[in-house]
């Protein structure tokens, strides 16, 4: 069997179906006349010498920092003494190519380029080092001495097995495989010989488990760690929320400034050009029809400024809520909109901000591009997330790609993890998904 026939994937437990595991699975004689317990073997004769040299250079190295320790240089070589198990675990990674065809990776970020200093605390704050320095003192104690004991077993049954050609060789020397009793003749050395092929079938199975916990131990402690990623997405999940939240706030606070600023000026621009109109009517016609018309303009104005605040961010949305906003929405859109948005309670404001625009957009490629007599806009609460349905009666084939604006409103959806589903055959209907989690 070659290392590359089992590879080791993970069994829905999140722990690996190891190679050596699957082929301790096998019947008895498939395993023994495999490569497996030869493999092995070797695995634990490399790991206990590897083992037992990492050990005594630790020793060694704590022993020396310790003695000169008090002329400072000490407390740098203690200080590197902690670093050991990265080259071990190194080592370790490669090694494990003899029983395991999944090869490790390091689970060490880079280090910073600048200082020696500098790398060596990037080192030292890393958790992936300590949890190799636990690995190379299991190594050196544990597995390297159990190593030791399977390899003895190994020699002792193998000197067992060829015991009768000892004892024919050597005679008419005495040979015993007992202390204290000689063994007679070759004949008499077959149960020992028995005897040692029983201890090969025991040394094998023994290596095989043996291996299979030292494989479980170095994927445990010398491979990378989900939490690192999990905290990585942690903080982008964190940080795209914040951005969410400042851009919300940005657009209610243009939207107040527009509203408490420009618009008032507008209104009474528009107050003080009436004003105007009256007391030039008798007087100068010309003017005030001059006057009425700049009226007018300003309130032409006023109207387009007040729907520019709709939809920057509209005032009912914080005042009444998602479904109030659509339904005002749905009142100035061409086409008949039913509205039929049923929720428990008023959601989370980033939540509201994006299902409204979202909505809106629907709405408009509804209008513009669907040709529909119909549409129906539907929202509902569902397992922790908000999800809206815009269905219209139009003509269909909507494709995201044709610059409908559906794009925009995925990655509108995006931003709080939501997501957008199209369907819309040829000749209609059009509906859109829109689903946003609460939670965000």
């Amino acid at each position: 069997m070659s290392a590359t026939e089992a590879p080791a994937v993970p069994d829905g437990t999140g722990v690996p179906a190891f190679a050596v595991r699957a082929a301790l699975a096998r019947p008895p004689v498939r395993f023994l006349l495999s490569s497996w317990p030869l493999r092995c073997w070797a695995h634990l004769a490399g790991g206990a010498l590897l083992g037992v040299a990492s050990l005594l250079t630790l020793v060694v190295l704590a022993f020396t920092g310790g003695v000169l320790a008090v002329v400072g240089v000490g407390l740098l070589l203690l200080a590197c003494t902690a670093l050991l198990g990265i080259p071990v675990a190194a080592v370790e990674r490669r090694r494990l190519r003899l029983v395991e065809p999944t090869t490790l990776t390091s689970p060490h970020r880079p280090p910073p380029r600048a200082g020696a200093w500098r790398r060596l605390r990037h080192r030292w704050t890393e958790r992936a080092t300590w949890r190799e320095f636990d690995y190379l003192i299991l190594l050196g104690v544990v597995f390297a001495g159990a190593g030791l004991v399977v390899l003895a077993l190994l020699a002792l049954s193998c000197a067992y097995v060829v015991s009768p050609l000892i004892v024919w060789s050597l005679a008419p020397e005495s040979v015993m495989l007992i202390p204290g009793h000689a063994v007679p003749g070759p004949l008499a050395a077959v149960p020992f010989s028995v005897t040692g092929v029983a201890g090969l079938v025991l040394s094998a199975y023994a290596a095989g488990w043996l291996t299979l916990a030292q494989v479980r131990t170095a994927w445990f402690l010398l491979s990378p760690r989900e939490d690192r990623m999990r905290e990585h997405a942690i903080e982008l999940t964190r940080s795209r929320a914040r951005l969410a939240d400042a851009f919300a706030a940005e657009r209610r606070r243009i939207e107040r400034d527009l509203h408490d600023g420009a618009q008032q000026q507008l209104v009474a621009l528009t107050m003080t050009l009436g004003l105007a109109e009256v007391e030039l009517r008798g007087s100068d016609p010309e003017a005030a029809a001059l006057v009425a018309r700049g009226r007018e303009e300003a309130g032409r104005a006023l109207e387009q400024l007040r729907d520019l605040v709709r939809g920057i961010h509209p005032q009912v949305l914080t005042d009444h809520g998602l479904a109030a906003a659509v339904a005002e929405v749905a009142l100035r859109t061409p086409v008949p909109v039913a509205v039929d948005i049923r929720l428990p309670r008023r959601l989370p404001a980033p939540v509201e901000t994006t299902a409204y625009f979202a909505v809106l957009e629907g709405l408009a490629n509804a209008a513009r591009h669907s040709g529909a007599s119909h549409v129906g806009v539907t929202g509902r609460f569902e397992g922790g997330r908000l999800v809206l349905l815009v269905e219209d009666d139009g003509r269909g084939g909507v494709d995201p790609a044709r610059g409908t604006g559906l794009s925009g409103l995925a990655d509108r959806l995006a931003v709080l993890d939501g997501r957008l589903v199209v369907e819309s055959p040829a000749g209609g209907p059009t509906r859109l998904r829109m689903e946003v989690p609460c939670s965000a």
